[in-house]
């Protein structure tokens, strides 16, 4: 935060003259018991500051909102901010339908759970789930599939091949099959970018 100028202070003294003759006023006006006009006057003081606080502090909070979302620059750069559980997360537009991933550097492809399989215009009831992949919980069956579209900000991939699970995968994950569209892959000071 900014230190306080002489032209703050200013600005605070008059309106705390302000209110205080407008408080004034307000106790000669209304001859409520004491109390109760007591209990007002700190409700709205309260309020007054709490406001003065949001305006003061809003640069801070508005760089704290903005650091937990994806960022596309000018060029089509990415930057991705690592999420609290220490995973980079990324929404992409699969078959025109926004899908929650976790990127998965482990992974050798794009790994689609049933539901957002299902979500992207794939019936899973419908697929042969022939392939094989070893996961932390065992082994599972996996049928391969290729995505009419896959987009992320302004970059949009056609005819992508891809895996749906068959097992109990609670997130998507986007893996190497996906990532190594890109020309360049950063993660650096709690950021993923992304470039091509």
């Amino acid at each position: 935060m900014n230190a306080m100028t002489a032209d703050n202070i200013a600005q605070f003294a008059y309106l705390g003259l302000l209110l205080l003759v407008l408080g004034g006023g307000f106790l000669l006006s209304n001859r409520l018991k004491l109390g109760q006009t007591l209990q007002m006057a700190a409700i709205w003081a309260l309020i007054f500051l709490g406001a003065i606080a949001v305006v003061g502090m809003w640069d801070d909070i508005k760089g704290s909102l903005l650091a937990n979302q994806t960022r596309f620059d000018d060029t089509g750069v990415v930057s991705v901010p690592r999420s609290r559980d220490g995973h980079y997360y990324l929404t992409l537009d699969v078959n025109g339908v926004p899908l929650d991933f976790v990127v998965d550097t482990g992974a050798t492809d794009i790994v689609l759970n049933q539901a957002d399989a299902a979500a992207a215009g794939l019936d899973p009831a419908q697929l042969n789930f022939f392939g094989r992949a070893a996961t932390a919980n065992g082994e599972v069956r996996t049928a391969p599939v290729r995505l009419d579209s896959i987009t992320l900000g302004p970059h949009t991939d056609t005819n992508v091949p891809a895996v749906v699970n068959d097992g109990e995968l609670g997130q998507s994950l986007l893996g190497m099959g996906y990532l190594q569209r890109w020309g360049r892959i950063e993660i650096a000071g709690g950021q993923m970018t992304l470039s091509r």
